[in-house]
């Protein structure tokens, strides 16, 4: 892969400023003071939320704890989405901090899965990469790897360790530069409307002619309206960690780059604010 490290790190490193506050219906022994909380973009809920947890048991009584699971403005929060997902495509456009609220009872089964140890983010992380990369790769890499290889990509994710995991993560990566790319780019395109969570088919990242597909050629086939014509103006915002990349930059290079841990590039296609018409995202990638 081409190395531009101050971009993987850049994307490592992106945090999202958080205040959770206890929901007002919990039975509490005193008041609960919020917890504020810098969110890794790369992880998961409810691998960074321990500290959250702890804190608000100290004002409840064991009787009344249940899983616990958490809020935005009314939409229970996916805890197997990347944390970065959750943000931008359902608070891009909040003031910072940004506001969640903790529930320990009342578990919404039909929006959330249970997730009641580190163990089962484990095994939707690592799914998640074998998944990939036999898109990349026909499942040939992470096949060759051995059970501690696996162990490290989990290790580094879980203990932040940027080193440690892309010592591993570069070889998910790899491909021979005779075919431009990897076989099919592992994508996600999210929405706040429409019946399906996400998209997700197969593309190329080069054409059969050898043309280099780009952001905006996979936009165009999987979700036109989200590219405007010329002289339209911007009604949907396309964002990657927080960002805008441009349509015209290269899909295998975002993948390469912007994709997330779990070997996935996730796309969110979110309502542009109506109030200013190019008013740039938030961006918590460089903070």
């Amino acid at each position: 892969m081409a190395d531009d490290k101050d971009v993987l790190r850049d994307v490592w490193f992106g945090r999202i400023p958080a205040c959770f506050t206890l929901n007002q219906d919990e039975v509490t022994e005193r008041e609960a003071e919020p917890y504020y909380l810098l969110l890794p973009r790369v992880s998961y809920l409810t691998l960074v939320t321990d500290k959250v947890k702890k804190h608000f048991l100290k004002v409840m009584k064991a009787e009344d704890v249940e899983e616990m699971w958490f809020e935005y403005e009314g939409t229970p929060l996916k805890w197997h989405y990347p944390i970065g997902v959750l943000f931008d495509l359902h608070a891009s456009n909040t003031i910072l901090p940004w506001n969640i609220t903790v529930h320990f009872k009342n578990f919404p089964e039909h929006d959330l899965l249970h997730c009641p140890s580190h163990s089962v983010i484990e095994a939707h992380f690592m799914s998640s990469i074998k998944e990939a990369d036999a898109l990349k790769h026909k499942s040939q890499v992470i096949n060759d790897m051995q059970k501690k290889d696996h162990k490290q990509l989990w290790m580094g994710l879980q203990n932040d360790k940027f080193d440690q995991f892309w010592a591993m993560n570069r070889k998910l990566m790899e491909f021979p530069t005779e075919e431009g790319g990897f076989r099919y780019i592992p994508f996600r395109i999210y929405q706040t409307t429409g019946e399906r969570p996400f998209i997700q088919k197969l593309f190329r990242p080069v054409s059969a002619d050898g043309a280099v597909h780009t952001l905006g050629d996979l936009l165009r086939e999987m979700y036109p309206t989200a590219v405007p014509n010329e002289g339209e103006e911007k009604r949907l915002l396309v964002v990657i960690h927080g960002i805008e990349p441009l349509f015209e930059t290269p899909l295998q290079w975002l993948s390469e780059h912007l994709s997330h841990p779990d070997n996935f590039l996730h796309i969110c296609v979110v309502p542009a604010p109506r109030t200013e018409k190019a008013r740039p995202l938030l961006d918590s990638l460089f903070p």
